[in-house]
């Protein structure tokens, strides 16, 4: 009897057993499965997050650089308006002399932004940006004219101007700096690279914007009051831009300073004291964005249509039609260089500048449409491979806490020096020697100096061996710091 109870109990040992086994099973696959929804939903946040990031970041991007590039593509009309001249030529040089002038205010825009973006956050400096470049776009194009009331046109057309310039200082390196921070590490040429792909989309419709209201309008027309159209229609698009900045949120590396309170006193000057070689390093590194970029894309139309013979047809559609592919070959290039690393490509593609600009530009004093075609495919080949890895290349090379300033200081002294001015030398080297390959040699050398700041890039920036460039400086500023508070 005893023998059948014992028998019993142990089978209802087993089935109680089996009973809570069976129920610590579901729980376990309960709790993974809600673990899975869980990081699911996290997922979806974070993607969402990064998109609505992107989005507001590249695409304010392309408003305010709209803003900015519309002046270059008017320089004629602008320079016949608002500078006289018996001489059209001296004319517009004036005007690009007016253009370069907005290069001049860029590096105090990048101090001034680079300082608010490190201490407040780069979501704060893309803010006022913004809000910054659609006041004086604006008022450019309710400008009276000489004729209406003197020099003192051209006066406040430099002020607004520079002005711009201001604002221009801290937009792109505040997007590269969110748009980077915000992205997956091994996706940062990719993600990155859309910057300065949206820099140029905004350019693209500054170029579409003169063509379509020339064509609508007709030259007369556009020489008489259509050039303030773009202009004027700078307030919309800050509107819309403001809108879409007020979206965004923090960086998750900006956040993680801001918790752990590694947030700098002075970041221009701990940028300056602590890694003054990266950051003239960045300077020449960043040559052919400004010099080369201005030089092939900005004064391009003008160099076709006043002084290549015969003067090649649909010169601005050209242009227009180069900046296009450019704007597609900027991620391709971006996300090859998260693959095959930013100094293979940096190389590779001011070599090729350094090569073949004096024969490309040979090719273009022929005259004709196809020659030209061919030299700018080439032309646009080459910068888009350089392009593309260069906004990756700039953040990995500064550490979080002074990143913002010191790009911001490198790549606008160098917009400033090469950028500005690319137009204005242009134009002089072609009346100077009366020759239009004359920039050629501007261009070589500008390439040149490009390309041995490429070939001074770390090792560790190839295929493969790609990390962030900034855990030895991270360390100097901590050691700065303590030393600081021991004292």
């Amino acid at each position: 009897m005893g023998h059948v109870e014992k028998s019993k109990e142990v089978k209802a040992d087993t089935a109680a057993a089996k009973e809570v086994t069976g129920l610590l099973i579901k729980i376990m696959f309960n709790r993974k499965a809600k673990v899975a929804r869980i990081n699911k939903l996290t997922l979806s946040k974070q993607t969402e997050s990064l998109k609505k990031n992107m989005f507001g970041g590249i695409v304010g991007n392309v408003l305010e650089w709209y803003d900015f590039a519309i002046f270059g593509f008017l320089a004629p009309v602008i320079g016949e308006k608002f500078f006289p001249s018996d001489d059209p030529l001296d004319s517009l040089l004036s005007a690009f002399s007016v253009f370069a002038a907005a290069y001049l205010a860029r590096p105090v825009g990048g101090i001034i932004f680079g300082y608010i973006g490190d201490q407040f956050g780069r979501r704060k400096a893309l803010q006022l940006s913004v809000m910054m470049m659609a006041v004086p776009t604006f008022l450019i194009g309710l400008l009276p004219t000489h004729a209406d009331i003197g020099s003192i046109a051209p006066v406040i057309l430099i002020l607004l101007r520079m002005a711009q310039g201001l604002s221009v200082g801290g937009e792109l390196i505040g997007s590269i700096a969110f748009v980077a921070e915000t992205a997956p590490v091994e996706q940062r040429g990719y993600y990155s690279s859309w910057t300065f792909s949206s820099c140029y989309g905004g350019m693209m419709l500054g170029a579409l914007s003169a063509v379509g209201l020339n064509a609508v309008l007709g030259p007369q027309a556009m020489a008489d009051w259509g050039w303030r159209l773009p202009f004027l229609s700078g307030i919309i698009i800050g509107l819309a831009g403001i809108w879409m900045r007020n979206e965004l949120t923090e960086t998750p590396i900006f956040e993680k300073m801001k918790v752990k309170g590694t947030i700098g006193g002075n970041p221009i000057a701990e940028a300056v004291r602590l890694v003054p070689e990266r950051i003239f390093h960045a300077s020449i590194l960043v040559v052919l964005v400004g010099g080369g970029f201005y030089l092939l894309f900005i004064w391009w139309p003008t160099l076709l249509s006043r002084f290549v013979h015969p003067h090649v047809p649909y010169a601005m559609a050209l242009n227009t039609f180069s900046l296009m592919f450019l704007i597609i070959l900027i991620p391709i290039t971006g996300r090859l260089s998260d693959r095959l690393g930013r100094k293979t490509l940096l190389v590779w593609s001011s070599a090729g500048m350094t090569l073949l600009s004096w024969p490309l530009f040979m090719l273009v004093d022929q005259g004709g449409f196809f020659p030209v075609l061919v030299a700018q495919i080439c032309f646009t080949v080459l910068m888009g491979i350089f392009l593309g890895p260069i906004p990756a290349a700039l953040v990995d090379m500064f550490p979080p806490r002074v990143r913002y300033s010191a790009i911001a200081l490198s790549y606008n002294i160098s917009l400033c020096i090469f950028g500005g001015t690319a137009p204005l030398v242009a134009t002089w080297l072609v009346k100077y020697y009366h020759t239009v390959s004359a920039p050629a040699f501007y261009l070589t050398f500008l390439s040149t100096i490009n390309l041995l700041a490429a070939l001074s890039l770390p090792e560790k920036m190839r295929a493969g061996r790609m990390k962030d460039q900034t855990s030895i400086y991270d360390r100097v500023l901590v050691f700065e710091e303590n030393k600081k508070a021991s004292v």
